[in-house]
């Protein structure tokens, strides 16, 4: 006999904790489980775990916003995000409800029993769930393996060659020489940390990146905290901040001459003077094509500054047994090369999506408003921002199913579809010019031209449309009984079927 839960949360990082405290607050009688592959909760922060891990956004809205984010630091370090993470699920008793070793391969739904059929592989054996509802918290990355390019030569180097997502413990670069690979937000993190015991550091990059300095800390979250307390301060400090990164943002789309000046004053002040600022930190790209990287306290900046690391920009002509050789020629002697060249994604974990025995193709599907898919019921999945904290978003997504759950309960529906619209054109779900994201995003769900098909990037948009705005707008296809047939499903996915209201 298969276990049966009323919702089912397929992973326990940052959004899992998240979602199943929205869920049990919501609902204290719903039986819930969070399936876990890894052997610990955190997910993200959990993983990494290489010097200096930091979050790339403030805490104030990378935090929960049932929770306020109470340290000094606003660009906090890895091991207190997932102390905060671990107090949260402790708190609230989520950790009584996590299985972990789970790792979900499979789930298919039953129109004829309104339910979804999970496996999961656990010690050596499959183990088969069911639940009315899927949510997948899983996040984009693919937890097994980062990404290195085809280097040649890479089999000469005779030094430690180590990619951040897979940091080894026994790692001792006190006094080595230290390329690093990179110019993305684990490359600018790893650099300042690697100097503090390094012979010398040199961050190797193919081409510039927007480099941002921020403060570590926010002194006026710490100053009303102290005035207004932490709950109070909590809220006003996350909508600031929300309100200062949608301003850079939309600076950067609308006027990114402006900003490309702004970031480059901010960068020639924090060199020494003479450096050679165009070369090294002059994208070829526009502002927020792709993500900006946050050095807290120009960091990266300061251990330039002291000489106690490089910036080279060239290209990567082959390994060799001492380092690396440039295409200009030049040699970049190394005992340790850090490859932080980028991640892989991986769609919903890599569960295998079917509908009454229908197998669901995800780029034939398409994502309403950025969480659930076409022709699949009782499902949503969680993706957080690309301009902003990941979790804003996520706090969205499990209020907006925790809304939905109400409305088919009010309504006694057993089902919920979204139903596409043929006229809508798809579009990519991640509209992101980021290397790690071209090189995956054919995997994924589509998105479409118009809502609620198109993944929302702004916060305040979507705290109107996902925590206020109406849940039977049309689009979602609700049923008491009589489901939709795994053919009709088959054919939703395929963008075959029109839209239906219920």
């Amino acid at each position: 006999m298969s276990e049966h839960l009323d919702v089912l949360i397929i992973g326990a990082g940052l959004s899992g904790i998240g979602a199943a405290h929205h869920l049990q607050a919501a609902f204290p009688h719903r039986t819930y489980a969070i399936l876990e592959a890894r052997d610990t909760l955190g997910g993200t922060w959990d993983l990494f775990r290489y010097p200096g891990v930091r979050s790339d956004s403030d805490m104030h809205t990378l935090g929960y916003r049932f929770r306020p984010w109470t340290q000094a630091e606003a660009i906090a370090d890895g091991p207190s995000i997932l102390r905060y993470i671990r107090q949260t699920a402790a708190d609230a008793g989520i950790d009584r409800f996590i299985r972990y070793g789970h790792r979900v391969t499979a789930a298919s739904w039953s129109s004829a029993e309104a339910r979804w059929k999970v496996l999961a592989e656990h010690d050596g054996a499959t183990r088969e769930l069911t639940c009315d509802f899927l949510l997948v918290c899983s996040g984009y990355y693919h937890y097994d393996e980062g990404y290195t390019p085809q280097f040649a030569g890479i089999g000469d180097f005779r030094g430690r060659l180590v990619h951040p997502q897979h940091w080894p413990t026994d790692l001792d670069h006190v006094g080595k020489r230290v390329v690093v690979i990179g110019s993305g937000a684990t490359a600018v993190t790893l650099v300042p940390a690697l100097t503090d015991t390094a012979a010398h550091v040199t961050m190797l990059q193919r081409s510039p990146t927007y480099i941002l300095p921020v403060p570590a800390r926010d002194a006026l979250a710490n100053r009303l905290r102290a005035l207004l307390g932490p709950k109070r301060a909590y809220t006003v400090v996350r909508w600031k901040n929300v309100l200062v990164s949608t301003l850079i943002y939309q600076l950067s789309r609308r006027q990114p001459q402006r900003m490309r000046k702004f970031i480059r004053n901010l960068t020639v002040e924090r060199l020494p003077a003479g450096y050679d600022v165009d070369t090294h930190f002059k994208p070829a790209y526009q502002p927020w094509d792709q993500r900006l990287c946050l050095v807290p306290d120009g960091d990266l900046f300061r251990a330039i500054r002291d000489g106690r690391a490089t910036v080279v920009t060239d290209r990567i002509d082959r390994f060799t047994a001492n380092g690396l050789r440039l295409a200009s020629g030049r040699e970049l002697d190394a005992d340790v090369v850090v490859t932080a060249t980028g991640l892989r994604l991986l769609a919903l974990g890599g569960i295998r999506l079917t509908v009454d025995g229908h197998e669901v193709e995800l780029p034939r599907t398409m994502a309403y408003k950025g969480m659930m898919l076409s022709g699949v019921p009782n499902f949503a999945f969680t993706i957080g921002y690309t301009n902003a904290s990941w979790t804003l978003k996520a706090d969205l997504v499990s209020e907006f199913v925790c809304r939905l759950l109400r409305h088919m309960d009010t309504g006694g529906y057993r089902q919920a579809t979204p139903w596409p619209d043929p006229t809508v054109t798809p579009a990519p779900l991640l509209d992101f010019q980021a290397g790690y994201v071209l090189r995956d995003i054919d995997r994924f769900p589509q998105a479409g031209s118009r809502a609620p098909w198109r993944l929302g990037m702004s916060y305040a948009h979507d705290v109107l449309t996902l925590r206020y705005g109406r849940i039977a707008d049309g689009t979602i296809r609700f049923t008491r009984g009589g489901a939709p047939s795994g053919e009709d499903l088959a054919m939703a996915s395929e963008h075959e079927s029109g839209q239906s209201t219920p």
